[in-house]
């Protein structure tokens, strides 16, 4: 049992240093929480999907550009602070500011009551209007409205304003996206019938297809964008201060007129071909960029995941109960909850719960590989047992140590029975991987939704970027085929 344990501690130191490996050398962000950065630094949350607010121009850069972003470094060049800016989905902006991920918001974000009882804000720098955005012709007024889908970003301002019109116009069914792009892209596959958009924003869609059409809502005045902070932040006060001085010297009208354009002429405004890829050869490299973070991500991740996998599996075997208690619980959880629910709450809870502000990419590799420790587990026990129990018996005979026979007769056995299963395992945390873009992670997937909405097309940047996941997992596949064939030479 002494030597079980021997085993088992071995495993688990390896687990160990994995994880240093991760957090030291492969995390893609600072791991301290906000509160804890330089204080010359500030960092500032947005979601990059909201042109001309925030936003990649992907043919040129991966720096995050827009109205926001200039506004910003004005402010923070002004009051003595470096800018680091944190990308992420819009619903997360808040949380992440409670939480001490960010120390400020800036992403065209409204100042409602709501969101008042969380945080505070600024006075606001800017004011739009909000436009009902549609490609039915019979859609001219909000009444028109019945029956329809009528579509909205989550937790945006206009969520509560479609919520207004479901109030006043009957059968209005509101469906929700995470984003702005993907509203548009439901429009023109007619999932949804109209969208609330903001102007500013929505000019620039208008202006890339003619059959998309938009009107004003009526008695909803002007939405304006305000700075969101913690409560009771120092910094509330000086940036109001850097925001009035900006109104008074023209600062803000000159970043106004950069960013905001006037809306095209019908006949300057286009239709985009059906399919061209064209349009996104230029932000191809940007999409390649990713592989580099997916491949990192997905090789940690395995390495984590087969180390925890075969303790855990050790732990079932084991005759301790609590220890084959605790494995069965483990793998029960793991496997009975959404991988997505998991990343979420190691991505989220673990700042709010720790102050310890963990990366997009070590939340990721954290999540998968304890995800995928659960799977591996099962099939590491099943192959153990899978070996003649003869084997065992007559090597404990024999006088030979428990872990010189686990890792020189029984793991090698059941190795080569689990290979298929155990690569099975790795192709599918390699496609499962593009789950790691919903919390902000620069990989394939993320990358090519953002040259979507960029360019302001989404079928040919996700064809690219299945093309080379479908590369990926034959690359896997290869591989796994060549070591089954090495491993039967023996046989």
């Amino acid at each position: 049992m002494i030597k079980n344990n021997k085993w088992m501690l071995l495993v688990l130191t390896a687990v160990m240093l994995t994880g240093w490996f991760a957090q030291g050398f492969l995390s893609e962000a600072p791991n301290a929480s906000a509160k804890e950065k330089h204080n010359k630094t500030l960092v500032m949350g947005t979601s990059a999907d909201y042109a001309p607010y925030e936003y990649i121009d992907t043919a040129k850069s991966n720096e995050i550009i827009g109205f926001d972003i200039d506004l910003a470094r004005h402010i923070a060049d002004e009051l003595g602070y470096n800018l680091v800016i944190k990308d992420m989905d819009f619903n997360g902006l808040i949380p992440a500011l409670d939480s001490g991920r960010v120390d400020f918001v800036m992403a065209g974000m409204t100042p409602n009551k709501e969101r008042k009882e969380k945080v505070d804000f600024t006075k606001v720098y800017y004011s739009a209007q909000q436009l009902i955005v549609t490609k039915d012709e019979n859609i001219k007024s909000i009444e028109d409205l019945k029956g329809k889908k009528l579509g909205v970003q989550l937790g945006s301002i206009q969520e509560k304003e479609a919520i207004k019109i479901k109030k006043k116009v009957k059968n209005v069914k509101v469906e929700k996206r995470n984003k702005i792009p993907d509203l548009v892209q439901e429009l023109q596959t007619k999932r949804i019938d109209a969208a609330i958009i903001e102007d500013g924003v929505a000019v620039e869609y208008l202006n890339q297809n003619s059959k998309l059409k938009a009107f004003v809502i009526p008695d909803t005045g002007s939405a304006g964008s305000a700075v969101a902070l913690p409560k009771g932040s120092d910094l509330t006060e000086k940036f109001n201060s850097e925001i009035d001085k900006m109104k008074e010297n023209g600062e803000l009208d000159k970043y106004v007129k950069k960013w905001f354009k006037i809306e095209k002429s019908e006949n300057e405004k286009k239709d985009a071909a059906a399919i061209d890829f064209s349009v996104v050869w230029s932000s191809l490299d940007f999409i390649l960029y990713g592989v580099i973070t997916t491949l990192k991500f997905v090789a940690v991740s395995i390495v984590l995941g087969f180390l925890l996998g075969s303790l855990l599996a050790l732990m079932k075997i084991s005759k301790t109960a609590p220890l084959r208690w605790f494995a069965d619980a483990y793998t029960s959880i793991f496997r009975g909850t959404p991988l997505i629910l998991q990343l979420l709450i190691i991505y989220f809870a673990t700042p709010q719960l720790t102050d310890y502000e963990i990366s997009a990419f070590l939340a990721g590799v954290l999540t998968f590989g304890l995800n995928s420790a659960a799977y591996i587990s099962e099939i590491i026990r099943a192959g153990i047992s899978a070996v003649d129990k003869g084997q065992r018996e007559a090597s404990l005979a024999l006088g030979i140590p428990y872990s010189s026979m686990m890792r020189q007769i029984i793991l090698p056995q059941a190795l080569k029975n689990i290979l298929p299963a155990l690569m099975n395992e790795f192709i599918t945390l390699t496609k499962e991987s593009a789950i790691i873009a919903v919390i902000g992670a620069m990989d394939i997937m993320r990358r090519a939704q953002i040259v979507g909405a960029d360019t302001y097309r989404y079928f040919e940047p996700l064809i690219i970027a299945g093309l080379i996941y479908y590369v990926m997992v034959m690359g896997l596949t290869v591989l796994g085929r060549k070591l089954e064939r090495r491993m039967s030479r023996g046989d």
